[in-house]
């Protein structure tokens, strides 16, 4: 084979002109006289036309990542406003619901308008905004045309007035910090749904998204149902970015994260899921985040209540498998032991995930005071927990059993007939009761004290001295009532009046067997109950010798060392 070199000529260009071949290259001729391509520049073409083809396949990548960014017909920002504005009064009721605004103006030569509900706004930072768009005198796309004035100098020169319009107004022109651009009008009338306001630009099929919104709030004050003589007095309100505050105030921690979340097809209330990085399991984690983003409900306007059935799903349990806190330092607390906790908005109750049983009968009030009275604390309360269970039902079967009485306690029930079956008087004080709770909640605060000398009378003296009550049922009615108020938990307390209601009709039918069954059955029911994989009754069931003593003693700070396991949190050393 014969090589045939070629001399640096003139060869024309992909562009029509003329490129120098500057290289001479040997051409191989084989004996037939035909011409090809040498060796090495065969294997550089084909590197050529394989780096062609990996240059391709990533710009399809890309290209088909735009088209599917890219939003759908419907979802698309008009560029004329009277089109947006006729969209706008079919979706939201622009020029029917009242705090619907769209207010058209000039900024710059460039025909704007903003998008708001009125009330959602914040009017200092709409004000900043409106006059710093008023400075511009002038807005181009064109960089040839006239140049942007009374704005920052390095937006007047360059590169800046050549960009777009939309970035150019927020580069330039709207100095606030959470602002996003967006070419999805269901985007802009979702954020705006949730307080933000929208500017649109007539020519453009983009919008900007300013987050100026501002709720009604209340001021931070102490929870009603948790109390304490020591302590801080701030509590959660309505306002989820409150509340977050208020516990990023005492984890100051960059590892602890606050996921925002959206449920609701109508409402998309604000739901945050706030853990700790490196402690929390990431199972646990996973596990709640995916249960939140798969409820699919018109909306949760009554916030955690609805949220807790929706990723629970407890049915008809009657115990809850989640616990609610109002007080910062309570959620704190949880979130280093390594739980996971959820804030809804317009909800001053923030749920802690996995709870069990045990943690339903702790306050802080028994970590507010010194160890040893901390511990004396929380066994008081677990006896009026025990007492508002089991009182009233032990006590009927001593009366309806004299024989199982113990020496000495003859005494025990009432020494003279009854005009009504004990039963039916416990039946009928337990709903007195419970009527007096409900109106005391119902009844203007300036009432209240009548109402509870009312009830007082009718229910002290009266109904006894008729004979409609005996005494010792008004009594041990009332330590048990004392007792389901002394629990921490609300909705625990409720849980454990209807299983004394339970326990006492089964006494009062079929006396002690129909008692231990009941009570057995109790047992079982609440030990097979799961909170996001916790047992409900643990450490008692499973039985954990240290779990167990953390909770019947209230141990000094400096001696607890590691979490518990409940949680299988990542870091289990909490001190040195």
């Amino acid at each position: 084979m014969k090589k045939l070199w070629i001399r640096p000529k003139l060869i024309k260009g992909t562009a029509g002109k003329p490129s120098e071949q500057t290289d001479d290259k040997p051409l191989n001729i084989d004996a037939e006289g035909n011409i090809s391509q040498p060796d090495n520049q065969k294997q550089s073409n084909v590197k050529q036309q394989e780096g062609t083809k990996q240059k391709a396949e990533p710009q399809s990548q890309h290209n088909e990542l735009n088209s599917k960014q890219k939003p759908d017909k419907e979802d698309r920002i008009p560029t004329e406003f009277e089109a947006l504005k006729k969209i706008l009064e079919k979706r939201v009721g622009l020029n029917t619901s009242f705090d619907v605004v769209f207010r058209e103006m000039v900024f710059g030569g460039k025909k704007a308008g903003i998008f708001y509900y009125n009330g959602f706004a914040k009017d200092n930072v709409l004000t900043m905004v409106l006059d710093r768009l008023s400075t511009a005198e002038h807005v181009s796309d064109n960089a040839k045309d006239e140049a942007i004035t009374d704005i920052p100098i390095q937006h007047q020169n360059g590169h800046s007035v050549g960009q777009d319009t939309i970035q150019l107004f927020m580069d330039a022109l709207i100095p606030h910090i959470q602002v996003k651009q967006t070419d999805k009008l269901n985007e802009v009338i979702d954020d705006v749904a949730m307080g933000a306001s929208g500017f649109f630009f007539e020519g453009s099929a983009a919008a900007i998204i300013v987050d100026a919104k501002i709720f009604p709030v209340r001021s931070t004050e102490e929870p009603d149902l948790e109390r304490v003589v020591r302590g801080s007095r701030d509590g959660f309100v309505e306002t989820l970015l409150t509340n977050v505050t208020l516990v990023r105030r005492r984890i100051r921690d960059p590892r602890l994260k606050l996921e925002m979340l959206h449920v609701g097809r109508r409402t998309h209330t604000d739901v945050c899921l706030a853990y700790i990085d490196d402690i929390c399991d990431p199972a646990l984690v996973e596990s709640i985040r995916d249960k939140i983003k798969k409820i699919e409900v018109e909306g949760i306007p009554l916030a955690e209540k609805q949220l807790e059935e929706a990723i629970v799903g407890k049915s008809w349990n009657p115990y809850p498998m989640v616990r609610y806190s109002e007080r910062p330092d309570v959620i704190s607390v949880h979130l280093l032991e390594g739980h996971v906790t959820l804030f809804v908005d317009t909800s001053p109750s923030v749920i802690i995930l996995p709870t069990t049983f045990f943690h339903h009968v702790q306050h802080a009030e028994e970590y507010r005071q010194t160890p040893m009275a901390g511990t004396y604390l929380r066994w008081v309360r677990f006896l009026g927990i025990a007492a508002s269970l089991f009182l009233l039902p032990l006590w009927f079967l001593l009366v309806s059993s004299p024989e199982l009485k113990p020496l000495g306690m003859e005494f025990i029930g009432p020494q003279e007939a009854v005009k009504l079956p004990l039963l039916v008087q416990f039946l009928i004080a337990e709903l007195g009761i419970d009527l007096m709770r409900m109106a005391a909640v119902h009844t203007p605060a300036p009432l209240t004290t009548a109402m509870g000398l009312v009830a007082a009378v009718l229910v002290g003296e009266v109904a006894v001295k008729t004979g409609l009550f005996v005494n010792e049922v008004i009594l041990y009615l009332a330590v048990a009532a004392v007792g389901t108020f002394a629990t921490p938990s609300y909705e625990l307390g409720l849980a454990n009046r209807l299983t004394r209601l339970a326990l006492l009709i089964a006494a009062a039918i079929w006396k002690v067997p129909g008692f231990v069954i009941v009570s057995s059955l109790w047992m079982i029911y609440l030990a097979t109950r799961r909170s996001y994989n916790a047992p409900y009754l643990w450490p008692f069931i499973p039985f954990n010798v240290k779990a167990m003593r953390e909770i019947v003693l209230r141990r000094p700070f400096l001696a607890v060392k590691t979490r518990m396991s409940l949680t299988k949190p990542t870091d289990s050393t909490r001190q040195p």
